[in-house]
């Protein structure tokens, strides 16, 4: 008998029920090392390299590292796109024993300087190229970072890409000095493999693996200790949801998204080790090589955040191919539009799925069945394998509220996914994390409000109160607000998401200058280049001469937020 309503739309032979056993990430990473063996692992570029070729470039990273010093406690920096380096490197660290940081390309280089800090990274990796080596070196000496390392995309291309690679691209490579604080990606490898393994932890859900960085209430970003124990337990969930529609060793995955964002991380890449299956690895959302792939290389699997079906449906050469080698499309990361959905699935005759979660959630909390008979239009799914979803009353968070549209509170979300909580940021922790009386794990408050049906499906009304999504990433507004201020014609600013035609939301700058001051909006963006992430640069600038504000004199948004919703409204009428 099913114990909660949404069980009633689980997939056929998968139950509610979860049995996460205590382990590590690269135990699982060994042990389908050793199931699959000579079958492919990643395709980067045409460079097809199996499961045991990692084992091995993995184990002499974990030797490299751990004569860096790396050991339980100490944090390695990633800051790369997705080639080999990243998946050898990630699994290395964690062999050493170490635990590692995501940096995000797109991150401005304040950013980058206080990560580095906050996160304790004394060692990090990254490639030689224009967009990333030049803004890593600029913090040495500007922060405790003591060892860089540097790979080339040529070293894991194949022949004669990987010769050609740095004539053709030698503008956007960036040399690099052959000193004691950089040392090469191929030396950090030129060992015999042979490290000590790190200790079993005690509690897999006690053992931070990874810090993932978000958001900050505060403007700056907070980094989710995610735990050994809560990756497993999503990557068997996503494991457990599919394994009906799909077949362990067989499948091909295409990996666009980035794998410094958890959704790529836990969701694609451990997906892929844990079932066998291949990756089909995009160091840039290259949407002409993605359409060219789906014919030639004929993937099973395409996750992706709405942008990229959005940019799928509009290519010209995507209409009239064969895409029946596709199976399941996963969406995630920003509301999915349903005629986005609806005219990739009539495209390709495959099924997208959407999906609902946090970075606190490692990263899934609610998933659609694969099932379109059971599809509900407007839901984001159902909660996912071990995992209880609650709908709480915003102003008591100790009450649950009854099923219906008219019960709209704060989605809340328990499961072994759940975050240990945020690093060096207990007061941030208390806020979110709750104990649940009903289960042996933690809950999650999200700030997303919501509601659930009688059968278990949930409905967002609205995501925290001021986070833009843009082409699936998170957006701050306090963070490009504190960068408009630096500039001296700002008395005041506001920024809130708008509508936009390809990243769904974007930020639109609100300025009230001060007296005798002029801003064009050309001279802000010349202005916020270096202090925030190409993902967070503003669309929009608007000059007022006042901006609304609350009774008690603060900065007010929602009047804002219902002229654009308005004027959205009227152009599309």
């Amino acid at each position: 008998m099913a114990q909660y309503p949404w069980e009633s739309s689980y997939p056929p032979g998968v139950k509610w029920e979860l049995d996460v056993p205590r382990t590590t990430i690269h135990q699982i990473f060994e042990e389908s090392c050793a199931k699959y063996g000579d079958k492919p692992f990643t395709d980067f570029l045409d460079k097809v390299m199996s499961f045991r070729d990692y084992k091995e470039a993995s184990d002499r990273a974990a030797a490299g590292f751990q004569k860096l010093g790396v050991k339980p406690g100490v944090n390695v920096g990633l800051y790369l796109p997705n080639t080999p380096h990243y998946l050898i490197a990630f699994f290395g660290v964690l062999k050493a024993g170490g635990r590692v940081v995501n940096y995000s390309p797109l991150d401005a280089a304040r950013e980058l300087e206080f990560k580095i800090g906050d996160s304790e990274t004394d060692i990090l990796v990254t490639l030689d190229v224009a967009a990333l080596y030049p803004k890593m070196a600029a913090m040495r000496g500007k922060t405790r970072l003591k060892k860089l390392i540097v790979g080339s995309i040529a070293d894991y291309l194949p022949w004669p890409k990987n010769w050609l690679y740095p004539l053709a691209k030698k503008k956007e490579l960036s040399p690099w000095p052959r000193d004691d604080w950089h040392m090469s990606f191929k030396d950090l490898l030129a060992n015999d493999g042979k490290y000590v393994p790190a200790p079993a932890p005690a509690d897999p859900w006690d053992e931070v693996a990874i810090l993932q960085y978000t958001g900050g209430t505060t403007g700056l970003p907070k980094a989710a200790m995610l735990t050994h124990g809560c990756v497993v337990a999503a990557t068997l969930q996503g494991a457990a949801w599919t394994t009906p529609y799909t077949k362990a060793g067989t499948e091909k995955v295409v990996c666009v998204l980035p794998l410094f964002h958890i959704y790529a991380l836990s969701g694609i890449m451990m997906g892929a080790v844990r079932n066998g299956n291949e990756l089909i690895l995009y160091p840039r959302p290259d949407i002409d090589l993605i359409i060219q792939d789906l014919t030639k290389k004929k993937p099973t699997f395409l996750p992706g955040v709405p942008t990229l079906y959005t940019a799928i449906n509009k290519h010209p050469k995507a209409q009239g191919l064969n895409l029946k080698a596709l199976k399941i499309c996963m969406s995630g990361g920003a509301p999915l539009p349903v005629e986005v959905q609806q005219a990739f699935e009539k495209l390709t005759g495959a099924t997208l799925i959407e999906g609902y979660g946090l970075t606190e959630t490692s990263p899934t909390g609610a998933i659609c069945p694969v099932d379109k008979s059971v599809r509900r239009v407007g839901s984001c799914g159902v909660p996912i394998v071990g995992t209880i979803i609650e709908i709480r009353d915003m102003d008591n968070p100790d009450r649950v509220l009854p099923p219906g549209k008219e019960h709209v509170g704060e989605v809340c979300i328990i499961g072994p996914q759940i975050m240990k909580g945020y690093w060096k940021k207990p007061d941030e922790t208390a806020k979110v994390l709750f104990d649940h009386p009903g289960s042996r794990w933690k809950g999650l408050r999200t700030g997303d409000m919501g509601y659930m049906d009688a059968d278990g499906w949930l409905y967002l009304v609205d995501r925290s109160k001021d986070l833009i999504i843009s082409s699936g990433y998170n957006v701050y507004p306090r963070m490009i607000e504190e960068a408009v201020y630096e500039h001296p014609a700002v008395d005041e600013c506001i920024v809130i998401g708008i509508a936009d035609p390809y990243r769904q939301e974007a930020p639109k700058v609100f300025v009230k200058l001060k007296p005798g001051a002029s801003l064009t909006f050309e001279e802000l963006k010349r202005h916020l280049e270096g202090k925030i992430g190409k993902h967070e640069m503003p669309v929009a600038l608007e000059i007022r001469p006042e901006l609304p504000k609350t009774p008690v004199g603060k900065l007010s948004k929602k009047e804002l937020k219902e002229e654009e919703r308005a004027k959205a409204q009227a152009k599309a009428a």
